[in-house]
């Protein structure tokens, strides 16, 4: 008798647990299949490379051109959406709000990239948010001085510098590339709104940035299941740019003595030697 009352108990109680389970509700579509996303995650380390090991080095300055198809990863969104933001405003929000990384004054021309003056946050933020005043009619037809602030905004940002090493280990018998900085070049508008040239704003060294690179999670035009950081991009070189300057003995970049079709077809003639340079290294 003992028996049956206790597996009717037995039973019963396990008809109440099954009524009363919680579900869990299916994940938001903001996540989509619950995948997780980039934050928290670490910096892949550069392998060591020795000083003697280094048979070859090249350094060479590259422009990217977001506007370019295979750039739009680093250009949109133009407005924070789903999570994901342009690169510029990942960089902005580092240096203004967060505070976790240094911004470097690019000096008058642009090309001072040795990384020796620090910028401040008010410096920092002088150069991306500034006031204008403009004259405007009222409507009684008097002019007047109106003060505007004008930021500094995704869309003003169409290209990046950056400054890379090549180095051929001989040690793990490969090339071996690093990116040391990176420069957003604002646009400059005429009176007509058209862009009349780029101007780098500041320079970012890139091993320190990679650590706020590697936790923001870009665009994957693949696969939406499979999230890479913007860490990755530059890593991984899926970016398409254009060689503006080489290690040279006048130090000059390409624009002091070609202009025109010769400046890109001098841009791809060093693509071609770089290339070339490793693949004859080796006898097929």
């Amino acid at each position: 008798m003992r028996t049956a009352t206790t597996l009717v108990l037995l039973i019963e109680l396990n008809a109440s647990d099954v009524g009363g389970q919680v579900i869990a509700p299916p994940p938001s579509s903001n996540t989509g299949s619950g995948q997780e996303n980039s934050y928290g995650q670490r910096v892949v380390p550069y392998p060591y490379v020795r000083e003697a090991d280094v048979m070859w080095q090249k350094r060479v300055w590259r422009d990217i051109d977001v506007t370019e198809k295979v750039n739009h990863p680093l250009f949109y969104p133009l407005e924070p959406v789903d999570g994901r933001s342009s690169l510029f405003d990942i960089i902005k929000n580092a240096l203004l709000l967060d505070g976790s990384i240094t911004a470097f004054y690019a000096g008058v021309d642009g090309w001072d990239d040795e990384f020796t003056q620090m910028l401040s946050v008010e410096q920092v933020h002088d150069i991306l948010i500034r006031t204008d005043t403009i004259q405007v009619e009222s409507l009684e037809g008097d002019v007047e001085n109106m003060v505007q602030r004008v930021e500094a905004t995704s869309d003003d940002i169409r290209r990046y510098r950056i400054k890379e090493d090549w180095i051929f280990d001989k040690q793990r018998s490969c090339m071996d590339i690093r990116i040391i900085g990176l420069a957003p070049l604002k646009a400059n508008r005429g009176d007509d709104g058209e862009i009349r040239g780029y101007q780098p704003l500041f320079w970012l060294y890139f091993p320190e940035i990679r650590y706020v690179l590697v936790n923001r999670s870009s665009f994957n035009r693949w696969n939406d299941a499979e999230q890479r950081s913007f860490d990755h991009l530059f890593r991984a070189r899926i970016f398409s740019s254009t060689v503006v300057k080489v290690s040279n003995v006048f130090d000059r970049n390409i624009s002091e003595y070609k202009t025109g079709v010769d400046g890109v077809l001098e841009s791809e003639r060093i693509k071609t030697e770089l290339f070339e340079f490793e693949h004859d290294l080796w006898h097929y």
